[in-house]
């Protein structure tokens, strides 16, 4: 499983190069970023200190759909949940095992990261599966920008532990992709017009991304009878 840094219009160098040391200590090298400040200057270098080579190699987008159109799962971060889109929360050590859950599922996962002064946008974060936020005891003074990638980056450091087990023959495991089975609910809820309803239908795709491995296969098989049975989407 990779993971995907994305920090969307980060506007201080020095967050980006503290960024890039954060993903590079845990392990991690991909970083992408939208409409960013200059990320290549000597403060955000001098930050990065030895992980320059992250900077150097930061894709840089024009927006969040762009930087994420080849990822399979997307974890929006927030620090404000009253304003969020998003009804479930989930604190930043819950990640490791929930996406360890679906891993034979799930190839490349971003996590997102907002704007210092104002996070993401509601639209932004409807993108992404699922909201995460990180406890804080007082919601002053709130961490930074690469503080948040580094307690995040470190939480998720576990899955490089992780490995999937073999079916009891030794065989690898066959899994249907997760990406997959959201595009066969998406079809569903069009098919049957719950799609008009916006909160209900992203408060499905929201449920749907806390599934396991082993009840993801099953929705793939009842998601498929389904649509052969109702046909293609109008």
């Amino acid at each position: 499983m990779n993971i995907h840094f994305i920090l969307v219009e980060p506007a201080v160098p020095e967050n980006v190069g503290g960024s890039a040391r954060a993903i590079k200590t845990m392990g991690y090298s991909s970083m992408r970023l939208v409409n960013p400040c200059d990320h290549l200057s000597e403060m955000a270098r001098r930050l990065a200190h030895a992980s320059n080579d992250i900077l150097e190699a930061a894709k840089v987008y024009k927006n969040l759909e762009e930087a994420t159109h080849d990822l399979d799962f997307l974890i929006g971060t927030t620090a404000n949940q009253k304003r969020s889109s998003k009804q479930d929360f989930h604190p930043a050590t819950e990640l490791a095992t929930i996406l360890s859950g679906k891993a034979g599922a799930l190839q490349n996962v971003g996590i997102v990261f907002g704007r210092e002064e104002s996070g993401l946008t509601n639209d932004e974060l409807q993108l992404c599966d699922i909201a995460s936020s990180i406890p804080l005891a007082a919601p002053y003074p709130s961490v930074n920008l690469s503080q948040a990638i580094m307690l995040y980056a470190y939480e998720l450091s576990a899955l490089q532990h992780f490995s999937r087990k073999p079916a009891a023959d030794g065989t690898p495991v066959h899994e249907e992709s997760y990406a997959a089975l959201r595009q066969k609910v998406d079809a569903l809820l069009q098919i049957t017009e719950l799609d008009q309803n916006p909160v209900k239908a992203n408060r499905i795709r929201e449920r749907l991304a806390l599934v396991e491995q082993t009840d993801l296969n099953l929705l793939h098989t009842a998601c498929a009878a389904l649509l052969e049975k109702l046909g293609p989407a109008k």
